[in-house]
């Protein structure tokens, strides 16, 4: 059934490379099952300063890196790295930048705990990070799957930044809705600088208020479906995912999770 369809996780945190949590164990688990199954995948996550290079054998791809992406008016260089899943076969592309992701925490600074101030930017250069590679690897997925926050603004931006790429006219965008996520606003700045990408005002409303319901409430409008990956995800966000009219799948799916999840991509998006 999944015979050379192509799946690209897009995820904040991927299990080897960071501890074990509800995020990065599920984006550890689906593309395992998808790669059992026959299918063609990709990973990409953010190249966190605290991952061990060496002992997870990373190196640098120089055809993919090299290239310039501009954030909030600002060039920023992008730098891909490689690594496999030990025993999976499963390949997996790190976003890297000095300036963003040499720090150690991921999304917290260590010394007191309070998210990074540009969380945004980040998040910004991750996900055209992540297009402009794909692009540049000439490999068009049916289905892009975005797992964590971190990674959340990848619909957005493929259906209205890359909405004139004709190669991505007919992947599907699939997002996962976790009830892990922040405190407070990622920026007060959040929507001017994703305005500066020149989208219309009311496709980036809800980043006014940066809160993590209103940055996975942006996901689910420009997604073809969603996934709900936690037991308890807040009673604002389920009312939001029902009332979308998008095709969902329930937390219990996880449990035979090979059934569900192939013909989730292939037949509901």
């Amino acid at each position: 059934m999944m015979r050379d369809k192509r799946i690209l996780y897009v995820s904040s945190e991927v299990v080897p490379y960071l501890p074990e949590n509800e995020v990065s164990q599920a984006s550890f688990d689906t593309p395992k099952m998808i790669n059992d199954l026959g299918g063609q995948i990709r990973i990409f996550m953010p190249r966190y300063g605290c991952i061990n290079e060496r002992r997870h054998q990373l190196h640098e791809v120089i055809r993919l890196s090299g290239m310039n992406l501009v954030i909030n008016d600002m060039d920023m260089p992008l730098i891909i790295k490689v690594a496999s899943i030990p025993k999976e076969r499963i390949q997996v592309y790190f976003i890297d930048n000095d300036e963003y992701f040499k720090r150690k925490g991921t999304f917290f600074n260590e010394d007191d705990n309070q998210l990074f101030d540009d969380n945004d930017e980040r998040a910004i250069f991750f996900v055209k990070g992540v297009v402009e590679t794909i692009k540049k690897l000439n490999w068009i997925p049916d289905v892009i799957h975005v797992q964590g926050w971190m990674a959340s603004l990848l619909p957005l931006y493929m259906k209205k930044y890359y909405n004139d790429e004709s190669i991505f006219a007919d992947t599907k965008i699939v997002t996962s809705v976790f009830s892990d996520g922040f405190d407070d606003v990622l920026s007060p700045n959040m929507f001017d600088k994703v305005a500066f990408d020149e989208f219309d005002a009311s496709d980036i409303n809800a980043l006014k208020e940066a809160t993590y319901n209103n940055i996975m409430k942006n996901a689910i409008d420009h997604s073809d479906g969603i996934v709900i990956s936690s037991k308890e995800i807040s009673e604002d966000l389920t009312n939001y995912i029902q009332s979308s009219n998008k095709p969902f799948l329930p937390f219990d799916a996880k449990d035979k999770m090979n059934e569900f999840y192939p013909e989730f991509y292939l037949n509901k998006v």
